[in-house]
């Protein structure tokens, strides 16, 4: 797949409310919280790419695509480990997951396969979209010049993972259903994000 995406498709993804800045002063202060939580957030994106791979395997372009995001997504986790290890911080417990939670109360319950399949596409899709909005927050808000630059890396990588997940989307579902229904999707994550509390112990 043409990993160059035009400038439209650009245009359609972007967040409709930005992260409180007070978040990334209250992330600085909770490290070892932001790190482990971040390392699970990886870890899931891994397991779900292989589930999405499992239940889809007819979808070819698709688990194309995502195989080596697997590899990707897991290679992070252990990159997150080895920064916890380095700074002597341990990885805590897995905590449930509210942002994600949420999100998935707003997936259709019915309607055909291909309603499921989309909507199973842009939750991954925002998910990444808004992992790689925090990650910006932190690559430009943190102190530590050398984390700041930690988190560019990230921030690049899950700007990549979002738009593919929208262009696999649109490979397999009309494009227009697709645009139709990821506004939906914005504008029901930015009243979750209004009522969502600021929290500095978790990425999302």
């Amino acid at each position: 797949m043409n990993k160059e995406l035009n400038l439209d498709v650009k245009n359609i993804l972007g967040l409709k409310l930005p992260t409180d800045p007070r978040w990334v002063n209250l992330a600085e202060i909770q490290l070892e919280e932001i790190l482990t939580d971040h390392a699970y957030c990886e870890q899931k994106a891994a397991t779900t790419c292989i589930t999405l791979i499992t239940k889809n395997s007819e979808k070819e372009l698709m688990v194309e695509e995502l195989s080596p995001i697997v590899t990707e997504e897991w290679g992070h986790f252990r990159q997150v480990l080895a920064e916890l290890k380095k700074r002597g911080l341990k990885l805590g417990r897995q905590r449930k997951d509210i942002y994600v939670n949420k999100l998935l109360q707003f997936q259709k319950k019915d309607g055909g396969p291909d309603d499921r399949f989309l909507d199973q596409m842009l939750l991954m899709a925002l998910i990444e979209a808004r992992s790689c909005e925090r990650f910006k927050r932190l690559s430009e808000g943190l102190d530590d010049e050398y984390m700041r630059n930690f988190y560019r890396k990230f921030m690049e990588s899950e700007a990549g993972h979002y738009t593919l997940f929208i262009t696999l989307a649109e490979h397999y579902i009309d494009k227009t259903t697709v645009r139709k229904r990821w506004q939906q999707w914005l504008d029901h994550e930015k009243i979750l994000m209004k009522s969502e509390e600021v929290r500095g112990d978790r990425i999302h």
